[in-house]
């Protein structure tokens, strides 16, 4: 749940972008982190960030939350201790603003600086790379934000005294239309 984090990191293609002034929207979301402890290996998954973005001026400019209380890891004991080892019940949101060129229409690739609001803390990570494919009026984004638990200042979770791995890595998949 530590991998929580994230959640939210989502980003829209440049060459949807080519109107200055554009607005988007997210339609659907996955964000999925994954914890490895060397006993086993876990995933939890929500499916509800939103989100909202606006393109102007050469640059993309994006918002996502994610409440931590949505990640479903399969286990209800698991979730509810991760909620606590990551003060979801003082900081209840996970909120990543994205930012990009507006500029890189000839790739299936962009590249955002993000910042990421999680557990009371703010973390930045620099070109994260996203891939995008246009589907019909939709854009879909994927790409995994490599987020760590000492990013945020958590305190790695244990499982008969061993600690889980520092990485958090969070998968994301999100779908956008323009507004």
């Amino acid at each position: 749940m530590t991998g929580k984090i994230l959640l939210a990191l989502v980003l829209i293609p440049p060459p949807a972008f080519a109107q200055a002034g554009s607005q988007w929207v997210a339609d659907q979301s996955t964000l999925t982190y994954h914890m490895s402890h060397p006993m086993h290996e876990v995933d939890g998954t929500s499916h509800a960030a939103r989100g909202k973005g606006v393109c102007h001026a050469g640059t993309c400019d994006f918002l996502i939350a994610v409440p931590v209380k949505t990640f479903d890891s399969g286990d209800t004991n698991r979730d509810l201790h991760m909620i606590e080892a990551t003060r979801g019940a003082q900081f209840p949101m996970i909120v990543v603003r994205a930012h990009f060129a507006q500029g890189e229409t000839a790739s299936q690739w962009i590249h955002a600086d993000l910042e990421v609001q999680f557990a009371g803390q703010t973390a930045h990570y620099s070109q994260v790379p996203f891939e995008r494919s246009a589907q019909g009026s939709e854009v879909r984004i994927t790409g995994t934000i490599p987020l760590t638990c000492s990013d945020f200042k958590i305190e790695r979770p244990s499982f008969l005294t061993v600690p889980i791995k520092n990485e958090i890595p969070v998968k994301v998949d999100m779908t956008w239309h323009a507004q």
